[in-house]
């Protein structure tokens, strides 16, 4: 093993004594540098963040951005196809950017070609269309396009464009390309032979294994080949990943086409990547379109066109995104003045992947058995085989992979930052994980698509976690990962707690903040939630006009109090208490992802529970913020007034500010928005509330709500789709209701409680824990998860279709009185549920009639209808 023995069990490797029992040097920082200092003064944006998703996209430290934007404020740069004083600027200032890219990796215009593209993709389509290719003939075989199985997606692309010229493509797994044999000095391929083109990374994206440079000669001179046919062999080279970290020398490996994108070295700009072209080869490449910028002189009447003579000015189409090629010159003096150049990089970051992977690979359960599986073919020896990414997937005590959808979740309690999936690298991932092409159909047939959570299916893996290191990466960014494993993993296994947020971390509101903002009822003169709130004096007999679905309000609509909530004591039995089922409290959320409002009476509408979910917070850039980035959501206490037809809006320090139910339609500005990828018509609420949200967040928000003649369809379905294909829905997630039951939850309350050390606390009280889950329906009297078997409901004369289980995301560990963190909820949830994290079911409306009035209410009894594979003899459900 790399670096040295470790320690086996939970106990984690201490970092001095990994470098003690290295075989070999290890670098950690740059020299002098302070890298705590450096952390803090160009990206204290990351305090409190453990990022490690370096191989999706690096970070730009301030400086490169302060450095840029002062460029910009004190130059005038014109368009570099015009003639005058600015754009002349731009055109040398962009030849500069061109030259310091090639001394990057060490060669000059003599020997290569810069070509702008719009990123490595971009650069790889470029390649695939223009690559001379040759047609099967009567003489000739034809081309072969050959790329290494362990290749990113972009790259197995390119085949499409070769296929459609009848070129023969093959699929190289690395096995085959070590074990090819490496054959004498080869003579260079006559005149009239085909081209061929080999790709491989020079470091995988999915597990950070380097291939051999030396390949690229090899390959050239017909040393080694992918397959054995007479031609001549050109190589691309996809160094994306590789230069991230890496110092590239084509003055020694000579590939003929090289794709980068910037943002992986310098985190900004993003959108924009080169082609490094052989000069060798430039003459050789074909195209076709041509546009703005790239013609010396054409006919727009006749069929005539004469190309530039720069390799750079025939393929860069139109105008280049020069300013962010300006920025590239910031990126690369950052980058030298805070590490000293790439290969102090180099070391670094394989100093802290080392360390990583050791210490990964040496925790053990108490059974001996690994907490991890690492996807790896190297034992990250060297930085010349293994880059700084770790891929992997966490076991469980008998070995058997828990989803990395979990994992990212769990992560996220801690706010670490890492990625999941396959990485848009198929060819990997089906060959570290045992994934047939069977396999992979089948779980495209079961649903799942490249980058969605569907992570297990029949409890085969369809992806795996990631984590990789950037220069600015440090020990304790890879303590607080290998923390976090040990923490999810052994502690909970050991029964012993997992460590807790405290408000001092990222994510959790300052002490301070704190308050009791459990769910509201609508007592409008109470400045915190009453439990046993009389019966509300602001709540009317009448709707609000407007309202035109519900109609007139008969029956008062009373606020939650305890002679309408049965006890918690007696809320719900373990073993299933068989009594009727019945509602025993109703929420609704007027504000997305902010605090309840309780009532025991309230009036439906076409989407749901009127007004819930009617509203969302978002940021300045209009997307909607939710728990999960702005825990703090929960302190803002709506309230629903009916009589005034206003919500009213509270939290603690605040003043509390009014807002009409209703849009003002001469003054309502409608705007777009989205939520959960679906597009929906929204207007501002206005800039008083908007300034009342960002004094109490500390930055930008508004408060929008959706219009009211905006319909957004249902995506979920039940079996009778033709009750349920007009069903619409406000700005909740899936469904317009969703349910709990007390027992499930008083059980999982049990496993909670009984983690507690002291046994005499309770931590977790009943109604605290239903308030996480968020549901508009309490019910009582079912065995705990019975309510996943149901298939229909009524309540009174209202039919649900059951719409399937709510499958938890890392909101539940967020406590709705405080907005502080608990880890221990999801662990248990998901212990509990066998890592399928659901908890409640989704309903939807069955043929809704709202000519009259219609309410759901406490005490109402729950008629459940059973799936047809369901068996339980004792539960009562309706016929």
């Amino acid at each position: 093993m790399a670096g040295g023995a470790a320690p086996r069990g939970a106990e984690l490797l201490a970092f001095a004594r990994f470098r003690e029992s290295s075989k070999q040097p290890l670098a950690y920082g740059y020299g002098p540098r302070s890298l705590r200092e450096l952390r803090q003064r160009e990206f204290g944006r990351l305090a409190g963040t453990v990022y490690l998703d370096h191989a999706g996209a690096t970070l730009f430290p301030q400086s490169q951005l302060t450095s840029f934007t002062k460029d910009l404020m004190e130059n005038v740069y014109g368009n570099p196809h015009s003639q005058n004083i600015s754009s002349r600027l731009t055109h040398d200032t962009v030849e500069h950017v061109r030259y310091r890219i090639l001394a990057h990796f060490h060669t000059s215009p003599e020997d290569y070609s810069v070509i702008f593209t719009a990123g490595s993709t971009a650069a790889l389509k470029l390649v695939a269309e223009a690559f001379p290719w040759v047609s099967p003939g009567p003489e000739s075989g034809g081309s072969r396009f050959c790329y290494l199985t362990d290749s990113h997606t972009s790259v197995v692309g390119m085949r499409k464009v070769a296929m459609a010229l009848n070129v023969t493509c093959v699929p190289v797994r690395p096995e085959d390309m070590r074990r090819a044999e490496t054959r004498g000095s080869g003579a260079r391929a006559p005149d009239g032979q085909p081209p061929h083109l080999f790709c491989y990374p020079a470091q995988s994206n999915f597990s950070g294994t380097r291939y051999p440079l030396s390949w690229i000669a090899e390959v050239q001179a017909g040393r080694r080949g992918p397959v054995a046919v007479p031609g001549r062999w050109f190589v691309l080279l996809d160094a994306a990943s590789y230069v991230s970290t890496s110092a590239l020398d084509l003055s020694v490996h000579q590939a003929d086409f090289v794709p980068i994108s910037f943002y992986k070295i310098f985190g900004f700009p993003t959108g924009l990547g080169a082609l490094l072209v052989n000069n060798r080869v430039a003459p050789l490449l074909r195209k076709t379109y041509f546009g703005g910028g790239t013609a010396a002189a054409y006919l727009a009447g006749d069929d005539f066109y004469i190309p530039r003579r720069s390799v750079a000015e025939r393929f860069e189409d139109g105008t280049i995104s020069f300013l962010d090629v300006i920025a590239l010159k910031h990126g690369f003096d950052a980058l030298e003045r805070l590490t000293g150049g790439m290969e102090n990089i180099t070391l670094h970051t394989f100093t802290l992947a080392q360390y990583t992977y050791t210490a990964l690979s040496a925790l053990r359960y108490p059974s001996g058995a690994p907490v991890v599986r690492i996807y790896s073919d190297s034992e990250f020896s060297s930085p010349e085989v293994q880059g700084p990414v770790i891929n992997f997937n966490v076991l469980d005590p008998s070995g058997n992979i828990i989803g990395y959808s979990q994992v990212d979740k769990m992560a996220s309690l801690y706010n670490i930052h890492l990625r999941t999936g396959c990485f848009c690298n198929t060819g990997a991932c089906q060959r570290h994980l045992g994934l047939s092409d069977e396999m992979v159909k089948k779980h495209l047939e079961a649903g799942h698509v490249c980058g969605d959570n569907v992570d297990l299916i029949d409890g085969q893996p369809t992806g795996s976690v990631r984590i990789s290191f950037g220069y600015m990466s440090t020990l304790e960014d890879a303590q607080a990962f290998l923390t976090f494993i040990i923490a999810m993993q052994l502690h909970q296994s050991d029964g012993q707690p997992l460590p807790q947020t405290t408000p001092g971390e990222a994510g959790a509101p300052a002490e301070s903040e704190a308050q009791d903002a459990g769910p509201a009822t609508v007592d409008r003169c109470s400045s915190s939630p009453q439990e046993d709130a009389p019966t509300a004096s602001g709540v009317c007999n009448d709707l609000p006009s407007a309202v035109d679905t519900v109609g007139s309000c008969p029956l008062p609509l009373m606020a939650a109090g305890t002679q309408q909530v049965p006890s918690e004591k007696a809320a719900g039995v373990l073993d299933g208490g068989l009594g009727p089922h019945v509602i025993t409290n109703i929420y609704l959320y007027p504000i997305k992802s902010c605090a309840a409002f309780e009532v025991t009476k309230w009036p439906l509408g076409n989407q749901g529970l009127l007004y819930d979910r009617s509203w969302m917070v978002v940021n300045h850039n209009g997307v909607c913020l939710s728990q999960k980035q702005e825990p703090r959501l929960c302190l803002i206490q709506p309230f629903i007034d009916l009589q005034q037809k206003v919500m009213v809006i509270k939290a603690k320090g605040m003043e509390p500010i009014e807002v009409p139910l209703e849009e003002n339609g001469e003054r309502a500005q409608i705007c777009q928005s989205k939520v959960c990828a679906d597009r929906v018509n929204t207007y501002n609420c206005g800039e008083k509330i908007s300034s009342w949200l960002s004094r109490f967040f500390g930055r930008p928000c508004q408060l929008i709500k959706q219009s009211s003649d905006f319909q957004r369809s249902a995506k979920r379905r039940g079996k009778d789709q033709s009750a349920s294909k007009t069903a619409t829905l406000s700005l909740v997630n899936e469904a317009q209701y969703l349910l709990i039951n007390r027992s499930s939850v008083l059980e999982l309350q049990q496993q909670l409680n009984a983690s507690d050390e002291n046994g005499k606390e309770e931590l977790f009280p009943m109604k605290d824990l239903i308030s996480r889950f968020r549901a508009n329906i309490i019910t009582n009297g079912t065995r705990a998860f019975e309510e996943e078997k149901w298939d229909e409901i009524s309540i009174g004369s209202l039919h649900f279709q059951v719409s399937g289980p709510c499958h938890r995301c890392q909101m539940i560990c967020i406590d709705q009185q405080t907005g502080q963190r608990n880890q221990n909820v999801f662990q248990k949830l998901s212990e509990r549920r066998e890592r399928k994290v659901n908890f409640g079911v989704y309903l939807m409306h069955v043929s809704l009639d709202l000519s009259s009035p219609r309410f759901l209410s406490v005490g109402s009894q729950v008629l459940p209808v059973l799936k047809e594979n369901a068996e339980h003899p004792d539960l009562p459900a309706s016929d």
